[in-house]
């Protein structure tokens, strides 16, 4: 008898909260005359309020449906990242370890998580790089390749018909001196002229497949096979490479834990999502940095971004050691260990892009 009661009970609460949820009146989100709404459950998961958010789902209580309230949100998203983002940025280029630390152990609402930070900075360095020309320098445009096989052509003409006017003046000094000044400026245009075109006996492309053939890999296997299809078209290549590399720049985070990893073999206490935060956050700089460095290149200013390329090692340093709470030889010893294990998997990185290039 009292099992039926609550029964009974509790299919009356959940038909009045169903009601309250789909009737108007019965505690439904009712816009009102200014447009905001005035609800007693959450319009997202039906949970009764309690407060100014939803504690089930997180929702806000009370939803807007004005355009000021739209223009609202969105400042306030954007504000809201920026706030992070402004109190990410100079722990992470002075101060990495205590970011690092920081974020590891729990202390994460304050500060831009690694991921979204490296995901950001990627972009943003992209979207540099095509403004200043880079991802276009070497686009294989059909037009563009057509006027250089033109002009290769010209140049070739041009050297048969100095060569013939050559031995019918061997007797004159002065004009030998002037066809072997014209020879040799022609000469050098073909040699730039092959580095574009490709694939047509230039010394770059000669120098390309000698080093092909003094590679031990083997014949007959994919990456041999997407190697030698690099090797016939340098410019392609290049221009590929360009292209796929910022798509495929997570690829440096798996490639680089498990150098981090070997830091601290025996150490318990280091977890891998340790090293994964570590790495995150590490290579985010280090994209920035060399980022900026081109940026102070473009610009004229080649000795600020040579000399800023310098901090590198020192960010690795401090991070090493805030993070792990080394002391200083062992931050040291880890900072040129690891400085070593970059340039290593950047060539693992490399091979990757350039095996996806070759397909």
């Amino acid at each position: 008898m009292t099992g039926d009661i609550g029964e009974g009970m509790a299919e009356i609460a959940t038909g009045a909260l169903a009601a309250r949820v789909v009737e108007p009146g019965g505690g439904e989100a009712t816009p009102g005359a200014t447009g905001h709404t005035h609800e007693s459950v959450c319009l997202n998961c039906g949970t009764p309020l309690a407060g100014p958010h939803c504690h089930n789902c997180g929702q806000r209580a009370h939803v807007h449906r004005t355009l000021r309230a739209f223009f609202h949100d969105l400042l306030h998203g954007v504000l809201h990242f920026e706030g992070k983002t402004w109190r990410t940025l100079p722990l992470l280029v002075w101060q990495p370890g205590k970011l690092t630390r920081e974020y590891i152990d729990g202390k994460r609402a304050s500060y831009v998580s690694p991921i979204a930070l490296f995901l950001f900075v990627v972009f943003l360095s992209y979207a540099l790089f095509s403004a200043l020309g880079g991802s276009t320098a070497f686009a294989p445009d059909v037009s563009g390749i057509e006027q250089v096989k033109s002009a290769y052509a010209t140049n070739q003409k041009e050297l048969a018909e100095l060569q013939d006017k050559r031995e019918r003046n061997l007797d004159d000094p002065a004009d030998l001196a002037e066809i072997d000044e014209r020879i040799a400026e022609l000469k050098d245009d073909q040699q730039g002229l092959e580095m574009v075109i490709g694939g047509v006996g230039s010394e770059f492309e000669t120098n390309f497949r000698e080093g092909f053939e003094n590679n031990p890999l083997p014949e007959g296997n994919a990456l041999t096979a997407a190697w030698e299809k690099a090797a016939a078209n340098p410019q392609l290549t290049i221009y590929k490479l360009q292209t796929n590399a910022y798509k495929f720049s997570w690829m440096l985070i798996p490639l680089s834990v498990p150098f981090v990893w070997l830091l601290f073999p025996f150490a318990r206490r280091f977890k891998g999502y340790d090293h994964t935060v570590f790495t995150t956050y590490s290579i985010a700089f280090m994209i920035a940095l060399a980022a900026v460095s081109s940026l102070l290149f473009y610009f004229g200013m080649p000795g600020i971004g040579g000399l800023l390329l310098f901090y590198a090692p020192y960010h690795m340093y401090r991070q090493i050691r805030g993070t792990y709470g080394t002391s200083r030889f062992g931050a040291l010893w880890r900072m040129l260990a690891l400085s070593l294990f970059a340039w290593i998997a950047i060539s693992f990185f490399l091979m990757a892009i350039g095996w996806m290039a070759g397909h």
